[in-house]
């Protein structure tokens, strides 16, 4: 190898850089010059010599580094090939290029910096300490060189940190040598910091203020800052007794640096580290020097300091850090302090109460938000909550939340201080209004615990914060409302006080009558105020919303005094018939609509919760109620059931059966007599019909106005809503022995449980047949021909709305649009709601007719074969959106409520079909999706957008997980409720999956899970469905079916005869879903899991099993030859289950699929050097501890 032979490469290498960098460069030679560099680093012999001669200060910042990187490549990729001499050449020459190599520390770019230390790391990864014990000297040596030399160790040790212990990112064995000798001389390493970082700072006070010294002091600064980063990589996990040395010097060291503002985040972070540790508690009680004297002054005078210079981003971050470190300091001390431990409250402890109130009262709507999780716990905390200090701070807290609970700060305004720091922290006015949602939801909790320690306080704080609002002028501010002139919007500083008011007001409200005993509840004050809000008028539909609320929190108040229930029930009907203007044409907006919904939920709520309170005036109500009723145009269908489901619940309080079923029958009648006309008979049995009635075959001039068949609908959704009402609230008393008395029982079970009845039965299933018809002319709709007569006005009249897409999606909606626009827009619109709701309405009334009619309804002749012939028929053409509430509010509670002897004749019947043709569905909406995957094409047509994929990928994501939640519902026992949580919320992909695989003991099959799989052809759509599904493109569908469903199901078939193919599919599914999904740890854990228990199970039994193995990428034969015999031979040594789960996840890791970062990644293999530690060979027989338990327990000790 020539001179002249390095320099002409490293000549073109230059120009090939060169071009690559250029922003004028074509692609093609861009890449031609790509292509060059990248053959020379994998092929080139001369690569060492080349990429030390490109390195060189002499050449540009760009070829330096990519000289650097040529011998990064040559370390990682070439360095198991490489002799002896000439890894230290090149191991010398880095050394070299530190100690001479580099541009002083100011002038240096961070790039070179950054490829230089990862160079010697990666050669401290392949050879430290057997091959390089002199490292740390070498280190040492060179950091005495000067601060561009200290400033590089530093980064090399940080970055040795991290690749080993955070980020483990090389074998288990050398990351324990390298792990475990760090620890050895972690002594001498810390000191070596702590020493570096102190004689830097002081270096630096001394010079900053010496203008000619400016680029020394500079230099110490730059240094300084490397060692607290490289501090923070060790902090978190060094033992604690390094931290706490020398009488805490670490920790002085840092509270000293907070008030260094060129050092103050560094320091700030390497504090918090320190004050998140967990551990022992014996190891953190030294942490409580952080509530002495000294650290609390350096804390708070830094945070004064840094909050007193007006907002800088700089100074910002560093109070968030600072913020942090006062919330852990919290946590700490809420674990130390406690009845066994000897750590006392500190004497300090008012001093950090205050200083933490000043980040909750700081202008930051973020910062204040921090601190809510820690001021919960303190209000928790067994014994710091009974602490005089915490009490006198209550007061203090709750005036700082009515600060908080008022929602300003949004980043598009300028009407608060907190607008300013809303900037730096959220992206849009929708961004703020989600994390204000949260917090103020967080806050609510907070104050509930500070009430229970001070109900008084909080309420009275409450009853002026009310009176002053009540008593307040209208400031709309500048935006009007666009329900009308002089009116609130959302923004209008009058709302936003009434709005956080009322929050105050039901926050404190609860705890006080749950702390307080009945005599001390401050009755006559309740009282006053409600009758303060009773008495208040207004036309504003915001400002009367929230006056509703506070009627709702005030009501318990009239538990005491009964005879304000007239007032405040005529205060709620007057709301319910709310208009801004009389009479008027124009559609209510969702501010209106939202006033009227209110004042029924509150009818509603209060006949539930407090129905004896209310039956006295039941008559009053029922009058009241018929009055509205009787004009057809006044309320809403919804509005109009919900005033009816509110009579139900007090009829409730009869607890006479023939009495409620008389009021029933009356109150059901208009609904019955209209229901049962021949005309809607017909409508309801015939689609044409039925789109002709609902005027959906029509052309409309304007969309807007006009609506000639708005009556009918009205019609439809009136009856549908009453029977639901009615199924869903009228109810037999809870009491066994009031129920006998007033004849709502009639008979018992075998098992001696009581059978009753329900008032509404009779009525309910005389509008059966009907409904079913409606159900079964819905399903119709979707066939193609009857799409094609939907008028042009309403061709897509079947789709999504809007919100539904915007829900699943995840995407906001406009702040201002959801309170000032009319609900529907359009007359389109308006038959997108019908059907949804018609939809949604009609299932909810069969999956509430079982719980609520029990046997009456599971024993009406031919039930199963009358679903089947409505509620399933035409699935083929109904979309995913539609057949999720099917399944969720009709089959899941119909089968969850069914009595074990109507199994047989109902449930099997209905769920052999369904299960047979949901995976069918599945199965082929899945091959498209993956299949669209394969095929990103760049020519196709784009008919379908990227945002219509990611919805329809999205709902076959959700129908996913909704077929197999039901499924796991009928068939494993005690998993139902956690899913219904997990299943309801449509943005599930957020949650954190966990590691923890269920052991499958904990999983047994439920009595209706046991009929279904002695039915074969069930048996077979169960276990295909949930063995296919997981290598379905969702993980967390993936995680819960393989972690409770496939083993049960499994099991329930092992005592048969499975034919070969059979378990090899299921076993082959496994891996394919490790394939799918091996990437992420929680679904990887799982199947691997699941993979073991299927081979330990069947292997014995089917060969074929070990034929499967045998095709898995990269398997061991050998190691697998030893599993199957150690399997097959239950004689031979047998090892615990964990190392034999481990031996089974090494001989299958081939199949483990990779993130697609890593999927093109060229491997990188670190080589075991010689073994630090002597391992003890256990002796050849596994005996007890016997004869040779003296020699066993020395070989133990030995190091």
């Amino acid at each position: 190898m020539s001179a002249d032979q390095v320099s002409g490469l490293c000549e073109q290498l230059v120009k090939a850089v060169t071009v690559m960098m250029d922003p004028a460069s074509t692609q093609r030679y861009r890449l031609e010059a790509l292509k060059f560099c990248e053959e020379f680093k994998e092929k080139c012999p001369i690569c060492v010599p080349c990429g030390l001669k490109l390195a060189e200060k002499t050449q540009t910042a760009i070829v330096r580094h990519f000289g650097l990187q040529i011998l990064e490549h040559v370390v990682k990729f070439r360095w198991n090939n490489m002799g002896r001499l000439e890894k230290v050449y090149l191991k010398n020459n880095v050394m070299g290029l530190i100690s001479t190599g580099t541009q002083n520390i100011l002038e240096e770019e961070s790039h070179i910096k950054d490829v230089l230390s990862r160079i010697v790391v990666e050669m401290i990864k392949r050879e430290w300490p057997q091959h390089w014990p002199d490292m740390l000297k070498e280190l040492d040596a060179l950091s005495k060189q000067g601060e561009t030399q200290t400033e590089l160790v530093m980064f090399i040790l940080l970055r040795l940190a991290e690749d080993v212990v955070t980020f483990q990112t090389l074998p288990a064995q050398r990351r324990r040598d390298i792990q475990q000798t760090l620890t050895q001389n972690m002594e001498k390493i810390f000191s070596f910091l702590l020493n570096t970082l102190q004689q830097n700072v002081n270096k630096y006070r001394r010079m900053k203020t010496d203008g000619s010294q400016e680029p020394k002091a500079q230099a110490n600064c730059r240094v300084g800052i490397a060692a607290l980063n490289t501090l923070a990589g060790y902090i978190d996990w060094v033992a604690m007794s390094h931290i706490t040395a020398d009488n805490c010097k670490l920790l002085e060291m840092l509270c000293l640096l907070l008030n260094e503002p060129e050092l103050q985040v560094g320091a700030a972070e390497c504090l918090l580290i320190v004050v998140s540790r967990k551990g022992k508690l014996e190891d953190r009680k030294p942490l409580m020097i952080l509530f002495g004297d000294v650290a609390m002054h350096y804390i708070l005078s830094a945070a004064q300091t840094a909050d007193g210079e007006g907002l800088v981003e700089k100074h910002y971050v560093f109070l968030k850090r600072l913020c942090q470190v006062l919330c852990s300091l919290g946590s700490q001390i809420c674990a130390l302090v406690g009845p066994d431990t000897d750590v006392k409250t500190p004497a300090n402890f008012g001093k950090y109460l205050e200083s933490f109130l000043a980040f909750t009262t700081h202008p930051s709507q973020f910062l204040r938000s921090s601190t809510q999780i820690t001021w919960g716990a303190i209000f928790r905390h067994e014994i710091l909550s009974h602490d005089p200090l915490l009490l006198a701070i209550i007061p203090k807290y709750l005036r700082a939340s009515m600060t908080n609970l008022v929602k300003v700060g949004f980043p598009s305004k300028t009407d608060s201080p907190s607008c300013e720091y809303s900037r730096f922290d959220f992206d849009s006015d929708e961004d703020f209004n989600c994390f204000f949602n949260s917090f103020r939801a967080q806050q609510g909790e907070v104050i509930r615990m500070a009430c229970r320690l001070d109900p008084r306080t909080g309420f009275q704080m409450a009853g002026e914060w009310l009176k002053f609002q009540l008593s307040s002028p209208v400031d709309i501010g500048p935006m009007n409302s666009k329900t009308g002139e002089g009116l609130c919007s959302i923004f209008s500083p009058f709302f936003v006080q009434w709005d956080a008011m009322t929050f105050f007001l039901e926050s404190v409200i609860s705890p006080m009558f749950r702390t307080l005993d009945k005599e001390e509840i401050p009755v006559s004050d309740g009282i006053e105020l409600l009758q303060l809000v009773l008495r208040f008028e207004t036309k504003d539909p915001l400002i009367l919303s929230c006056v509703l609320s506070n009627v709702s929190a005030l009501f318990p108040f009239v538990t005491y005094r009964p005879e304000y229930l007239p007032e405040v029930l005529s205060k709620l009907f007057s709301s319910v018939t709310f208009e801004v203007v009389e009479e008027s044409k124009a559609p209510r907006t969702r501010a209106v609509k939202n006033v009227r919904r209110h004042a029924c939920s509150s009818i509603i709520k209060m006949c539930r919760d407090y129905p004896q309170l209310v039956l006295p005036n039941f008559d009053m109500l029922y009058n009241h109620v018929k009055q509205l009723l009787s004009n057809e145009l006044l309320l809403t269908q919804m509005e109009k059931c919900a005033l009816m489901e509110a009579l139900v619940l007090i009829s409730n309080q009869f607890k006479d059966y023939e009495r409620q079923k008389v009021f029933l029958e009356e109150l059901m009648s208009p609904v019955a007599t209209l229901w049962l006309s021949e005309d809607m008979k017909r409508v309801l049995m015939n689609t044409e019909d039925f789109i002709r009635y609902i005027g959906a075959d029509n052309k409309i001039v304007d969309p807007i106005m006009e609506d000639p068949c708005g009556l009918n609908r009205s019609r439809i959704s009136f009856c549908v809503y009453t029977i639901l009402g009615v199924v869903k609230r009228a109810r037999w008393p809870t009491s066994l022995e009031e129920a006998k008395a007033g004849g709502f029982v009639v008979g018992s079970m075998p098992n001696g449980n009581p059978i009753y009845r329900n008032p509404c039965s009779d009525h309910v299933l005389k509008l059966l047949d009907n409904l079913l018809a409606l159900i079964r002319t819905h399903n119709n709709l979707y066939l193609p021909e009857m799409v094609a007569k939907l008028g042009e006005t309403f061709a897509k009249a079947l789709d999504m709305l809007e919100v539904e897409k915007n829900a699943i999606l995840g995407l906001p909606q406009p702040l201002l649009e959801l309170y000032d626009s009319p609900v529907y827009k359009t007359v389109l619109e308006r038959m997108q709601g019908f059907f949804c709701t018609l939809y949604d309405n009609c299932f909810h009334i069969l999956g509430n007719a079982g719980p609520s009619m029990q046997q009456d309804f599971y024993t009406v002749d031919g039930l199963a074969s009358e679903l089947l012939n409505s509620a399933f028929v035409n699935l083929f053409n109904i979309p995913d959106f539609r057949l999720r509430p099917l399944l969720r509010v009709f089959v899941k509670p119909l089968v969850l409520s069914c009595p074990a002897e109507h199994y047989d004749s109902l449930i099997c019947p209905i769920l052999e079909p369904l299960f047979t043709y949901l995976h069918m569905r599945l199965s082929q909406k899945w091959q498209v999706i993956n299949q669209r995957s394969l095929l990103c094409d760049e020519d196709t047509t784009d008919d379908n957008p990227e945002s219509q994929e990611m919805l329809e990928e999205q709902l076959v994501r959700l129908l996913t997980r909704e077929v197999m939640d039901l499924i796991t519902v009928c068939c494993v026992s005690k998993k139902g409720a956690e899913q219904n949580n997990a299943v309801a919320a449509d943005g599930d992909d957020e949650e954190m999956m966990s590691t923890e695989v269920t052991p499958p003991s904990s999983s047994e099959l439920t009595e209706l899970g046991k009929c279904l799989m002695k039915h074969e052809s069930i048996c077979t759509a169960l276990l295909i469905t949930a063995f296919a599904s997981l290598s379905w493109k969702d993980t967390l569908s993936c995680q819960r079916t393989t972690t409770q469903l496939c083993w049960p199901l499994l099991k329930q078939v092992l005592s048969g005869t499975l034919i070969p193919d059979a378990v090899t599919w299921f076993f082959t599914s496994v891996l394919k879903g490790l394939q799918m999904h091996g990437q992420h740890d929680g679904c990887m854990a799982a199947l691997v899991h699941l993979a073991f228990q299927i081979y330990e199970a069947l292997r014995p039994r089917y060969a074929e099993l070990k034929a499967v193995m045998e095709q898995i990428p990269e398997i061991q034969k050998e190691s697998l030859e030893q599993f199957d015999n150690k399997l097959l031979n239950p004689t031979l040594q047998k090892v615990t289950d964990k190392r034999r789960k481990d031996n089974f996840k090494r001989l299958i890791t081939g199949c483990f699929g990779k993130p697609l970062g890593e999927q093109f990644r060229k491997e990188v293999h670190i080589r075991n050097l010689p073994s630090l530690f002597k391992k003890v060979k256990p002796p050849a027989e596994a005996g007890t501890l016997g004869n040779n338990e003296e020699g066993t327990l020395i070989a133990l000790f030995e190091p």
